[in-house]
């Protein structure tokens, strides 16, 4: 979280009431220092709706150089560090590259997808039958570590190039709707075709976290849901 000079808070850690102690405390530092608050607190009149406790490391002159780095690292899709002064807790915080979405099929999959995608703030690439040629690979640079592949076609003959695509690059999660029916012809087509055997074990399907999506904005939700929670897994949290 960052507290712009004028008191402007960017970003939260609780409901608001957290917050704006912050700005106070922020405001009043002479130099870095971790603070508790909430519950273990020497701040008697000061606790949190959760009843737990947070320590906090505030930060009156951040070293804004190397905040500048950091967020170029994560510009150019690279995972970064920034050094924490005064923090026995955490002398470093790790930093990856936001997930992105590469989402390729027809509707109204893709736009159900495609919505609920803006809302959640998710950068989302869609391609469909228009921009791509049958049987070659999308005009686009393979996916990143932090990139998931999605395909909601189907007509499943658009599949192979861009799975051929996607596996080549590190994307952390590579999905295709299906039927086990079309799931079984895509395996083989792409085992015929020379794909390895740990690549085609990249390849998730049924997509979502639910075994069955009976509505476009459903499989949306569900194929959303378990992008974000394998997203979630590779991050290190500290």
């Amino acid at each position: 979280m960052a507290i712009r000079p004028d008191g402007t808070v960017v970003g939260s850690l609780s409901d608001g009431c957290l917050e704006q102690q912050l700005v106070a405390d922020v405001a009043a530092a002479s130099g870095p220092s971790v603070r508790r608050y909430g519950k273990g607190s020497a701040l008697i009149d000061f606790r949190l709706p959760c009843g737990g406790g947070l320590d906090i490391l505030i930060d009156p002159s951040p070293d804004r150089a190397a905040c500048r780095d950091t967020v170029a690292l994560l510009d150019c899709r690279e995972p970064a560090g920034l050094a924490l002064p005064e923090n026995i807790y955490l002398p470093t915080r790790r930093y990856l590259p936001a997930l992105r979405i590469h989402a390729f099929g027809v509707d109204p999959e893709l736009s159900a997808l495609d919505r609920l995608a803006l809302v959640m703030n998710v950068p989302m690439v869609c391609m469909r039958p228009e921009s791509l040629s049958l049987g070659q690979a999308p005009d686009m640079a393979s996916p990143d570590r932090w990139t998931a592949t999605i395909l909601l076609f189907h007509d499943h003959e658009w599949e192979g190039a861009i799975l051929h695509h996607a596996l080549r690059g590190g994307s952390f999660y590579v999905g295709a709707q299906g039927g086990a029916k079309a799931r079984e012809d895509r395996l083989s087509r792409l085992r015929a075709a020379g794909v390895a055997e740990e690549d085609l074990a990249r390849i998730r399907g049924p997509v979502g976290v639910t075994p069955s999506a009976r509505t476009p904005n459903a499989l949306a939700l569900s194929v959303l849901s378990e992008i974000v929670f394998e997203y979630d897994r590779i991050h290190p949290h500290f």
